[in-house]
């Protein structure tokens, strides 16, 4: 696939090099998953495992030097061959209704304070003084049962997360449900994923003024944003466990129109859309450790994210893989945190790097994974805070909250019937 990407995009060398343009892609991912080291300290990683073979130790402006050469455009198509939802899974959590459920939000990255990047990137806001390093804004629609990214976008923050979320429309399609949040809520872009094909639930402010135009028995209404007809669904939600209940109000719009699907199993569905903050996380927190991105020019950033992205959809796509023949393993099971030193132990062991002849969709990765399942995840109970203070000043109010212990929950939903204005 490597080489694939590098002859379309004329990024092969046209002469023998140290540093071939594929070993510098090898680099580029490698360095995804070994985000807490400089370049050359990837590169002894990558050697390691060659005993008896005449490896060269290139310098660090050497590397750089390769990493400009080769550019971004073979990392964005290695990106595209490899995106998607991991087609013909149909494991548990994957579809519903024979519909595949996705979900499209939003990230900010850190970038490094460069005189390149400043023209391009701002420094982060906020209320509490601001993070001071140029920030990146990624918009990505995630298949919420695996993980796995469809496609995604990023750039500068000057833009909106509803502008970067039009260059997502492309890879929408009939037999997809879309979540998203409120700052998704808006009108054309409403219209344009329902002119896809692709169904969408979202979540709206409690007071838009959405007129109804139908009734349905179990509660919810008809209503129309723009051209295209939604149902309304207002539901109470609580949650009660042996500290007490907590109770809130969600109302959401959907496609669904369906009356044979009740309007309390959409409310329950719309919970999966915390599946893509999850792999947010993972990107962000597993892999990067909440670490600072490291090139200090536009093009080296779009490099190195494309290079986080495929190391991050190989490592789902490994832990996918690894459940194939277990129809009821929920991939939520498989965890990231042992795929991804599963995978840096592979490549400083330099492990399978002589092709043959043997497919082996589990491999070493998957193994791991399946040695190492977690145990079926817990109802979510504790309310959505801030566990660790970005600044001294919101320290005092993160002291307040404590993670709990693991209670037995009970979550009712009543749907509420309103006049709809």
């Amino acid at each position: 696939m490597v080489d694939a990407v590098l002859a379309d995009t004329g990024t092969v060398e046209s002469r023998v090099r140290l540093l071939p343009s594929r070993v510098v892609v090898y680099l580029l991912l490698a360095a995804a998953l070994f985000a807490d080291l400089g370049y050359g300290q990837v590169w002894s990683r990558m050697i390691s495992g060659l005993d008896g073979l005449r490896i060269g130790f290139p310098c660090a402006s050497a590397l750089a030097g390769a990493r400009r050469r080769i550019g971004v455009a073979p990392l964005r198509a290695l990106f595209d061959l490899v995106r998607g939802p991991a087609a013909g899974v149909a494991t548990a959590g994957v579809y519903w209704h024979g519909r595949l459920v996705t979900a499209v939000d939003g990230t900010s990255m850190c970038c490094p304070e460069s005189i390149a990047n400043l023209a391009v990137f701002r420094r982060g806001g906020g209320n509490h003084g601001g993070t001071g390093y140029p920030m990146l804004r990624m918009l990505a629609l995630v298949a919420c049962g695996t993980r796995t990214i469809i496609d995604a976008t990023f750039g500068t923050d000057r833009v909106g997360e509803t502008r970067y979320a039009h260059d997502l429309l492309a890879v929408l399609r009939a037999g997809m449900i879309v979540l998203v949040d409120r700052n998704f809520a808006v009108a054309a872009w409403i219209t344009a994923v329902a002119d896809t094909g692709a169904d969408m639930l979202i979540r709206v402010k409690s007071n838009r003024k959405l007129p109804v135009v139908g009734r349905l028995r179990d509660g919810s209404y008809l209503s129309m944003i723009g051209p295209v007809r939604v149902r309304v669904i207002t539901a109470q939600i609580t949650i009660t466990t042996s500290a007490g209940s907590r109770s809130e109000a969600y109302r959401l719009i959907t496609t669904i129109l369906d009356p044979g699907i009740p309007a309390a199993r959409i409310v329950e569905l719309y919970h999966e859309r915390w599946e893509i903050e999850t792999a947010f996380l993972e990107m962000k927190s597993t892999i990067l450790g909440g670490r600072v991105l490291r090139a200090r020019t536009p093009q080296g950033i779009e490099q190195e994210m494309y290079s986080l992205l495929i190391a991050y959809q190989a490592l789902r796509i490994a832990i996918v893989d690894a459940g194939l023949a277990h129809r009821d393993l929920d991939p939520d099971r498989g965890s990231f945190t042992v795929a991804l030193n599963a995978a840096r132990e592979q490549l400083v062991l330099a492990a399978g790097v002589i092709a043959d002849t043997v497919i082996d969709l589990v491999g070493k990765i998957g193994s791991s994974v399946l040695d190492h399942l977690m145990p079926t995840r817990r109802t979510r109970t504790n309310p959505r805070v801030v566990k660790r203070a970005i600044s001294k000043f919101v320290a005092s109010a993160t002291k307040r909250r404590h993670r709990g212990p693991s209670r037995t929950a009970m979550i009712s939903i009543n749907i509420l019937t309103t006049a709809g204005t």
